[in-house]
């Protein structure tokens, strides 16, 4: 998680309004990749938010890319999203004339876009590991990134030559701000200081100590007077005077780690934000706490106030950014679409729903059938993680399988809790149901596998022999055999009638993490963290083919319906097709940022659908 807030200058030029290629309901369509037809949801949120100098756009960076908004009294809307790092946004910066956003990204690049017309302008490559933060200078000629590799770097804002390295700390530098008159340069850091640099030699001044975590914000007071640390493990904010580097006197309220700080333009005012899911308001000099503003229903990644001081803009956990009025405290809009994580997609079987878990333990259901793909129903069905969802045959109830140790089925029609299934000892990662409704099974971390009456909700058997986390499951299509995939590396086939063991796949090399049938019932389909697909014979046991090609592990599997291709998702962030009776491989889909942590064929077999630890689910077209 990235937080870095920037000190914005409130003297600018204006700049022209950001053109946006379509209407704001269109966003779904946006910079899609090649092969996809819709994208669901805007990723997460991972970088920082930032106004334009003239307090008309805010920039929001997520795991896809910079979301551009319009956020004018009543005009608020999407107004573009700047696609092109290949990982998560985790800082960005609006030049002080207006004309240009840099992003940082943890894929080690910060990229510079024309405001205007969105389009990438340069790309910023020479740090070894991602960058966490990105700052303009005051006048506009230079940047400065702070960075995994532990170094900060000096730019050219026009050219983008590196013209400095500043070394000296000792882990991830989190956040760096420019003193207002542009001598000074402070970064913050995981090694638990601040230090600050002379901005043109780059030579170390002096370092601030005595945080005792990580160090995730720095903010100057717009006087130049006072520097604000945020630090995720003191609870406080510490004031220093950024003259002397003396402590002056450390703000307590939160009860959380405190991820972002920022001054209000007037100077009057520090706002913070804190895993506690508040925004605290402080008098800027006697450190008086003035104010808090509730509402997110996660922790607080980002503050900024509107350069005209208006507005201040919050982007939490929750999936939201707020917008909220400094006179009142009250909160002027939301944006929202976001989320932390897909963590599994499943069709309805009669194909007019795909419902969707996140790691936050809410599912969204949306409509299918008309192609607009509008959210239905949302459930916040667990107190932790849901990590894997099933619908019954028939459609009718939906199984989820939580971290919070239970399962809950729910009916699809009212969206009504029915029960909730408790035995498991450990988070539950698997539930599925067997073909002919009668049956769910459920796979958890506590190692076991168990069976459960659909009807009545009570346990019918546990299945043991695993040594380590059961991972994934799948029945036959006669509902006969269950086959169970697990981190101990193996696949175990169990009688699902008799509750009993009927032969263990031979051993994988990694662990296995996805697991499924053929629709034919002939052939099961295994994959994990060597990262590569088996195919074995489900009667023999034996293995009948390999499908390699992804160069990270295999994180989710599905036949189609029809039974002639096999897809595969991937921590490389890519999803593969194979043709199952030549066992060629067909086409690869890119487009994701993150691991692709589920995939699901539409009944038809006309759509895959992929979910990704990015937040979003994406759409492609097969036939």
């Amino acid at each position: 998680m990235k937080t870095t807030h920037l000190y914005l200058i409130t003297l600018f030029i204006p700049f022209a309004v950001l053109l946006s290629s379509a209407p704001a309901q269109d966003y779904a369509k946006w910079s899609l990749p090649d092969g996809a037809i819709e994208r669901l949801g805007k990723g997460k949120i991972t970088g920082n938010i930032a106004f334009s100098p003239d307090s008309t756009r805010l920039a929001v960076g997520s795991a896809i890319g910079i979301w551009i908004y319009d956020v004018r009294p009543a005009k608020e809307k999407e107004l573009d999203l700047l696609i092109g790092h290949t990982d998560s946004i985790s800082s960005v910066a609006f030049s002080p004339d207006g004309t240009t956003l840099a992003s940082a990204s943890w894929d080690g690049t910060v990229r510079l876009w024309d405001v205007v017309t969105g389009q990438h302008k340069i790309t910023l490559s020479a740090h070894a590991d991602g960058v966490y933060s990105v700052a303009y200078a005051p006048d506009g000629k230079s940047l400065a990134t702070g960075s995994r590799d532990k170094t900060a770097r000096f730019w050219d804002a026009q050219t983008g030559e590196h013209k400095n390295t500043l070394s000296g700390h000792t882990d991830i530098i989190d956040a760096i701000a420019y003193a207002p008159d542009g001598d000074t340069i402070a970064t913050g850091s995981w090694d638990k200081t601040v230090r600050f640099w002379d901005a043109q030699t780059g030579k170390h001044k002096t370092t601030l100590t005595g945080h005792t975590g990580y160090v995730y914000s720095v903010a100057y007071s717009p006087n130049g007077k006072t520097i604000a640390t945020a630090s995720g493990a003191d609870q406080g904010i510490w004031l220093w005077d950024a003259h002397t580097g003396k402590h002056i006197t450390t703000l307590k309220g939160h009860t959380g780690g405190i991820h972002c700080v920022v001054y209000s333009p007037d100077d009057k005012t520090i706002a913070t934000g804190s895993s506690d899911k508040t925004v605290r308001l402080w008098d800027s000099q006697t450190g008086e706490h003035k104010g808090t503003l509730k509402g997110h229903i996660g922790g607080i990644r980002s503050v900024v106030y509107s350069p005209d001081g208006k507005t201040l803009a919050t982007g939490s956990g929750d999936g939201t950014v707020r917008l909220w009025d400094t006179q009142t405290r009250e909160r002027k809009t939301a944006f929202s679409g976001y989320t932390r994580w897909i963590t599994a997609i499943a069709y309805s079987p009669d194909g007019n729903t795909l419902a969707s878990s996140n790691a936050n333990g809410v599912i969204q259901c949306r409509e299918t059938h008309t192609g607009a793909h509008k959210i239905t129903q949302v459930w916040r069905t667990h107190t932790d993680f849901v990590s894997s969802i099933a619908y019954s045959s028939d459609g009718e109830m939906l199984a989820t399988g939580s971290h919070d140790k239970t399962v809950r089925l729910w009916d699809t029609q009212t969206g009504k809790h029915i029960t909730t299934l408790r035995g498991h000892t450990g988070p539950i990662y698997a539930v599925v149901y067997s073909a002919d409704g009668k049956t769910l099974a459920t796979g958890s971390r506590d190692e076991t596998v168990r069976l459960w009456d659909t009807q009545t909700g009570q346990q019918k058997a546990t299945l043991e022999g695993h040594i380590n986390f059961v991972t994934s499951l799948a029945f036959s299509p006669n509902s006969r055999t269950l086959a169970s995939a697990s981190w101990d590396r193996t696949v175990r086939l169990w009688d699902t009638q008799a509750g009993k063991h009927i032969t263990t796949f031979p051993e994988h090399k990694e662990p296995v993490k996805s697991v499924v049938y053929s629709p034919d019932g002939k052939t099961v389909a295994t994959g994990g963290f060597d990262n590569i697909v088996q195919l074995w014979d489900a009667s023999t046991g034996k293995r009948v083919a390999t499908l390699s090609g992804h160069t990270g592990y295999i994180a989710s599997l599905a036949y189609s319906h029809d039974g002639t291709l096999i897809a595969a998702g991937s921590a490389d962030k890519t999803v593969r097709l194979w043709d199952v009776r030549t066992k060629t491989h067909l086409v690869t889909f890119s487009g994701h940022t993150e691991i692709v942590a589920s995939i699901a064929f539409s009944p038809d077999d006309t759509t895959l659908a992929t979910g990704s630890v990015d937040g979003t689910i994406l759409l492609w077209k097969i036939r």
